[in-house]
């Protein structure tokens, strides 16, 4: 299986910048695509950002120009680069990952989420 570790998330001032990262462990072969989702309080889970292996990547219109998403295939790791943030990114974040295990099983794993807090 897959373990996902998120670290980053905290309180900031609107405005201002996170960077959260997710760095993933266990028999993995590759991971196809990593990602971020949002779930705000009394709304669902959103799709935030992602990223293939390749390299490419997309994001919610409400981030977009904002955040920017990477990745280090090396290392396993996603990072969300915030930036402008707003009281409406306030959200618990929670990173996925979409991978080949070294058994040839597909699997997607989810981390535990990471607290953003946007206030003054």
């Amino acid at each position: 299986q897959v373990q996902l570790q998120e670290s980053g998330g905290g309180l900031v001032q609107p405005g201002g910048s996170l960077r959260l990262s997710c760095a993933a462990s266990g028999s993995i072969s590759r991971i196809n695509a990593m990602g971020w989702y949002r779930q705000a309080p009394g709304k669902e889970r959103e799709l935030t950002a992602r990223i293939t292996y390749g390299g490419s990547s997309d994001y919610a219109d409400s981030v977009k120009g904002r955040f920017t998403i990477s990745r280090d295939n090396a290392k396993n790791t996603v990072y969300l680069q915030m930036n402008s943030l707003k009281p409406e990114d306030t959200a618990v974040y929670y990173c996925y990952a979409a991978a080949v295990l070294t058994t040839f099983q597909n699997v997607v794993s989810w981390g535990q989420g990471t607290q953003v807090t946007v206030s003054s």
